[in-house]
């Protein structure tokens, strides 16, 4: 690991005020499960670390319900979300959503903030050859000429091919939530869906974040009255792997059909990819198995394999078909 400054500000505006103007000049070091270890892999090379886990006065830690929703406060842990009472009963897709990211000492350690701004998992990127993963010499992508078993099928015409790795932000996209980033200069409110985008020069990326911004609030809007919800996930193993496809499902019901509709999904694409597709397939009808088979279809009808990824177009309609059914079951908001 590479040398570097550190600090631990006792103050919001102290910590704000420690950032730099570039990338490369400071990172924010809140939980560490990902930071740490893309430093240590010399992925990243901040001459600052700004630790804000002592970082008092602004409820940063703190669950807040409020009477239009919930403030989720960005340095508070993984596991205190899936564990809290109210989100379980008020927002019961992200509770579960949370008790299935990673592993118990990860959840305990991770915070909310650093789940949402976490970095691609894709290995190319991991390796030092950036997020467009490009062959410097030949100019070609590494992703199409290489192993892409885990890349996007969905949004994926190029430069850019890894897929976005947050299993939680999906559920958090289908509630609605909004996202604040603050810097020294204020602070400015984002639709959390809008945070993401997919870079198209090696110099971007992937979060619209800028270099002198902490993310410091989430907040929810309360869930529609009576929508039903749930949370899906494909995963080659049960315990400790990361997803293959997940779907977040929202369904707003008039009796016994679909109202309206929200699906979100995960690891199919460089940002959270909300299907409209799936959710006018399902709008105006019965939830049943054929009816959240069409949505599943519908969901990956533009989708298109790398080479070594098609498998997951069909994991991830499955995803999409058994969280609206799911939903549908009972999964009340």
């Amino acid at each position: 690991m590479r040398s570097f400054e550190y600090a631990a500000p006792k103050a919001p505006q102290q910590a704000l005020g420690l950032l730099g103007r570039n990338w490369g000049e400071s990172e924010i070091l809140a939980g560490g499960t990902d930071l740490l270890a893309l430093m240590k892999d010399d992925v990243v090379r901040p001459r600052r670390l700004v630790n804000v886990k002592a970082v008092e006065g602004a409820d940063l830690h703190a669950l807040m319900r409020r009477q239009n929703g919930l403030q989720i406060g960005a340095l508070v842990s993984i596991a205190r979300v899936a564990e809290s009472a109210d989100i379980r009963q008020r927002y019961p897709m992200l509770a579960n959503a949370a008790v299935e990211a990673a592993s118990p000492q990860i959840r305990n350690m991770a915070t909310m903030g650093g789940n949402i701004c976490q970095r691609p998992r894709c290995w190319y990127f991991r390796n030092g050859f950036g997020l467009l993963a490009v062959d410097k010499k030949t100019g070609k992508s590494l992703v199409l000429e290489g192993d892409n078993r885990y890349h996007a099928i969905l949004g994926n015409e190029g430069p850019a091919y890894f897929v976005s790795p947050s299993s939680i932000v999906p559920s958090l996209v289908a509630y609605g939530a909004k996202i604040t980033l603050a810097s020294a200069k204020g602070t400015r409110e984002v639709p959390l869906e809008k945070f993401f985008v997919t870079p198209r020069e090696e110099n971007q990326r992937e979060h619209d974040l800028r270099p002198d911004e902490m993310l410091t609030f989430i907040s929810l809007p309360a869930p529609p009255a009576g929508a039903r919800v749930a949370h899906y996930e494909v995963r080659q193993k049960a315990a400790v792997d990361g997803p293959l496809a997940t779907c977040a499902a929202l369904l707003e019901m008039s009796g016994g059909t679909v109202k309206t509709a929200r699906i979100v999904m995960g690891h199919v694409a460089p940002i959270p990819w909300i299907s409209q597709e799936a959710a006018q397939a399902i709008a105006g009808k019965p939830v049943n198995e054929e009816t959240a088979e069409a949505a599943g279809a519908a969901a990956v009808a533009q989708a298109k394999s790398l080479g070594r990824n098609g498998y997951k177009i069909k994991l991830a309609r499955v995803a999409v078909k058994r969280a609206i059914l799911a939903a549908a079951q009972g999964g009340q908001a």
